[in-house]
């Protein structure tokens, strides 16, 4: 058993040496199950903006995908959809199999740290944190200096996985824009409000998953 637990987390750190940044995805399905794409594309350093042809109160996301040079494999993706008619974010994070799943994950910068974020489902590509991030929790992400972090589990080892915040900023202005304008609410927000557990997330573009619909805890700071 230590033996199986040792390879596994040498073969997860060996996937994040030979890591490196892609922009592409499973685009959400349609009814007919073919892929919907983007409508919109725009990128902004690491950062990619897309929106799609949905009726959605989310219809667009910002979205970094990390992935194995050699094999392809997804090592870590980020996708953060703004709900112009509440005033809210949604975020999706994707890893591996093979995490633990009650450790969840932790998810800092050089300004913001999250307290632990619960896995909310997996399937064979990965598993899915899913929630409303509160809006403080991006503006500090935006206004980091250097680049952030997503902290996993393989039993009791700690495994840091990096990501880009180059383009952060500049990809969230844009999508909260475009959001605004497909969902006729133009400039106009409502006061952020906070999420409870009473309260479903709306819809929102993922990677190849459903967008989430519950939130789970709100993020705060790592131990």
């Amino acid at each position: 058993m230590i033996s199986l637990r040792k390879s596994l987390v040498a073969a997860f750190a060996l996937s994040l040496l030979s890591f490196g940044t892609a922009f592409a995805q499973d685009a959400p399905a349609a009814p007919g199950g073919a892929p919907v794409k983007p409508t919109d594309t725009k990128q902004f350093g690491d950062w990619m903006v897309r929106c799609y042809p949905v009726n959605s109160p989310s219809p667009c996301d910002m979205f970094e995908l990390l992935a194995n040079k050699q094999s392809g494999q997804r090592i870590l993706s980020i996708s953060i959809a703004y709900v112009p008619s509440n005033d809210r974010h949604v975020i999706q994070i994707a890893v591996p199999l093979g995490v633990s799943i009650p450790k969840g994950l932790f998810l800092s910068a050089d300004s913001y740290s999250s307290n632990q974020l619960h896995y909310r489902r997996c399937d064979r590509g990965g598993c899915y944190i899913e929630m409303l991030m509160p809006n403080e929790a991006v503006s500090q992400l935006g206004s980091s200096t250097g680049g952030g972090k997503i902290r996993v589990f393989i039993e009791a080892k700690a495994i840091d996985i990096p990501f880009s915040l180059n383009g952060f900023s500049d990809a969230h202005g844009t999508m909260v824009d475009l959001a605004r304008k497909k969902t006729g609410k133009g400039g106009e927000a409502a006061a952020p409000a906070a999420p409870t557990d009473s309260a479903p997330a709306p819809t929102a573009p993922a990677p190849s998953a459903p967008a989430p619909t519950t939130p789970d805890n709100d993020p705060s700071r790592v131990p």
